[in-house]
């Protein structure tokens, strides 16, 4: 395909292009002329969801328009259209509207086997992450690594800015409580994109029997770390928009508590409360939610807590809320629940918090595996 078609295809997908000196984000997924020539004429797979887009058009639908050779769909979490719920099991099927069968890679079988692969040439990654250790895309990409490797296919993956890419914090993980919310030795806010983030899973021998990914980074354009970005699509059902992205590092913690994060609400990891905490000031009463949540914790029950959607996340995970909260509940010895340390990745954080020691002083606690990560992560930006 010439210049000139790709170009007006990426017009037919993203409407009228307008140049200015703003420099626009380009991702990897709407850099067809570095794609197509490496997948012309080869049998593709790709891991994709409801993010996976160019512009208004989905990369599936974008790829197909240009007789691309698809035989299948990869799906991770919440599945390819991105309406499970969350751990909600997501089966085998046929995607209706381009008749591209979809193989589940959520549930029993995380990574594809050789029969998965037995038909396919190469594969392409693209779906957009926001930056935290126990949101699952990442540990499907290690998996979906693991099996190219192991079957001698070539992995493409198409790289999208990091919400939450302008800082790193929280404890490193250690490995004991390895998990699929936790699979690497990396901070809660790891501060990579996908290509990162895969680059440094090659290139510190993570995947089984230290085996290696042939891999390509189709990397963006006029993106660095400290660039705002606007998520266009919300990545999951409970994460619906850019607020709650940025509270999701200090947020999700609590799902590893008896509070509710707000799922059944319009309103998920901004606010925060249980029936119990009938000393908190603000209520929400959770229920079913079409295309959130059809079972939230506290189903029909009031729920007292606090409302955080006038807060301004800042550059590090907040610890306020848990020492709080943990300080007001009614039962302290029921506030935590077995997730909390596989969520942590360290068992030393709830016994900091049940010992009242200070923010600062968990924070000095987690400084010596931050600064060796930090070191080693500068071997895999790919930008500023």
């Amino acid at each position: 395909m010439t210049l000139k078609k790709i170009f007006l295809l990426i017009t037919w997908m993203c409407g009228p292009i307008l140049f200015s000196s703003a420099q626009k984000i380009t991702t990897g997924a709407e850099q067809l002329d570095v794609l197509l020539p490496m997948i012309k004429g080869q049998a593709v797979a790709l891991m994709v969801n409801q993010t996976s887009l160019i512009g208004k058009v989905h990369l599936v639908d974008s790829l197909q328009h240009l007789n691309i050779n698809i035989k299948k769909i990869f799906s991770a979490e919440h599945g390819f259209r991105g309406v499970a719920d969350a751990g909600e099991t997501v089966g085998n099927s046929i995607d209706p509207a381009t008749g591209v069968p979809i193989t589940s890679l959520y549930g029993k079988n995380k990574k594809p086997t050789a029969e998965d692969l037995k038909d396919v040439d190469i594969v392409i990654f693209d779906i957009q992450d926001v930056g935290t250790r126990f949101f699952t895309y990442i540990s499907s990409m290690h998996y979906l690594m693991e099996g190219c490797a192991e079957n001698g296919k070539k992995l493409i993956i198409l790289d999208r800015p990091n919400p939450n890419g302008h800082f790193v914090d929280g404890p490193v993980l250690d490995l004991t409580l390895k998990s699929f919310v936790g699979m690497h030795p990396i901070p809660i806010v790891h501060g990579l994109t996908v290509g990162e983030l895969a680059q440094m899973i090659n290139g510190e021998n993570w995947l089984a029997n230290k085996i290696k990914c042939n891999l390509f980074v189709v990397k963006m354009k006029n993106y660095d770390h400290q660039k705002k970005y606007s998520l266009p699509i919300k990545p999951s059902p409970n994460l619906p928009n850019d607020h709650a992205v940025a509270l999701y590092p200090s947020l999700c913690l609590f799902e590893g508590t008896v509070l509710s994060v707000g799922r059944g609400t319009k309103m998920p990891f901004e606010i925060l409360g249980s029936p119990d905490f009938k000393n908190q000031p603000f209520q929400f009463t959770p229920q079913d939610t079409p295309g959130m949540d059809k079972n939230p914790l506290y189903k029909n029950k009031v729920c007292y807590g606090v409302d955080l959607r006038n807060e301004h996340p800042g550059n590090r995970i907040e610890l306020k809320y848990l020492l709080q909260l943990y300080k007001d509940s009614p039962d302290k010895e029921k506030f935590f629940n077995n997730y909390f340390n596989t969520l942590a990745g360290t068992r030393l954080l709830k016994e900091q918090i049940k010992q009242g020691i200070r923010e600062d002083t968990i924070r000095k606690s987690w400084k010596k595996d931050l600064t060796a990560y930090k070191k080693m992560r500068e071997k895999y930006l790919l930008y500023p």
